[in-house]
């Protein structure tokens, strides 16, 4: 199966991008799974969403773990060898919002008990931007606050060293432009250190 990863900043367009990745391989004739992280279709997806509106550190603490177990599930439940197209957005860069000792930790953890693969975006974002983009949601996140964000994008840069980095500072078409061109290249089986510094030849 061909495991496709979006995760980023909030804000950073994560849920638009994967959708639009969806399409690509619907057209190609793939069967495509879309997995979008809290999900609301079972009980640790819908209680991480819930802590995440809350405040203070119990809810913090709930909704790590939730989240954790969210995608756990989701992997258990979709992820089989060489079946279609499994596209899961949010996913490793979650322990980012932890402390960064513990971030490395469990990244390095869950990165090892998870499957991974070369298909793993990080959409960036500079947090000034998120938190514009956030601002037109009618809910709001514990972490969605520019020193949050911050933070949060220092520690998830820090960790997405194999990971494609684009910039979503863009307008929609140019962003996916950069991220069609990554995935035709890995579609194509091409060595990805020949293109991984693809993003910022465009935008340079």
């Amino acid at each position: 199966m061909r495991l496709i990863i979006v995760d980023g900043l909030d804000g950073a367009g994560k849920d638009t991008h994967a959708n639009l990745i969806r399409n690509r391989y619907i057209n190609k004739g793939d069967k495509v799974i879309l997995r979008s992280h809290p999900e609301n279709d079972n009980t640790f997806g819908i209680k991480a969403k819930d802590s995440l509106l809350g405040e203070g550190k119990l809810n913090y603490i709930k909704a790590s773990i939730y989240y954790a177990f969210d995608v756990i599930r989701s992997v258990r439940k979709y992820y089989k060898k060489g079946e279609g197209t499994l596209i899961v957005v949010r996913y490793l860069m979650g322990v980012a919002y932890l402390p960064l000792p513990l971030a490395k930790f469990f990244y390095k953890f869950f990165s090892t008990i998870l499957p991974t693969s070369e298909y793993m975006f990080f959409l960036d974002v500079e947090p000034e931007e998120s938190l514009r983009r956030l601002s037109k949601r009618n809910e709001k996140e514990m972490f969605e606050n520019l020193e949050d964000l911050v933070k949060v994008r220092e520690k998830a840069l820090k960790l997405a060293d194999n990971w494609n980095i684009i910039n979503t500072c863009y307008s929609i078409e140019e962003v996916q432009k950069q991220i069609e061109i990554v995935l035709d290249n890995l579609d194509n089986g091409k060595d990805k250190s020949k293109f991984q510094n693809i993003s910022n030849q465009i935008q340079n």
